[in-house]
């Protein structure tokens, strides 16, 4: 069964790209979204990463909250 990570605390430039990469070390990544604001469609600094199995997304939280990405600290 998937599960749905909220990611937060990024850049305004990181991309879905960079977050999959990111993640993927931990498992299989079934799908990344950050979320964007409508008006001027730059990042609110925030998203989603949803990882294949409760193990990986496990083992991602373990490996990656707190951890420095661009100059700031994940959540």
């Amino acid at each position: 069964m998937a599960k749905k990570l909220y990611v937060g605390n990024l850049t305004y430039n990181v991309s879905e790209s960079d977050l999959d990469a990111l993640f993927t070390q931990f498992g299989t990544v079934q799908s990344v979204q950050i979320i964007v604001d409508r008006d001027t469609n730059r990042s609110k600094g925030f998203g989603f990463v949803e990882m294949d199995t409760d193990a990986q997304a496990q083992a991602a939280i373990q490996g990656l909250n707190e951890r420095e990405h661009d100059g700031r600290r994940l959540t």
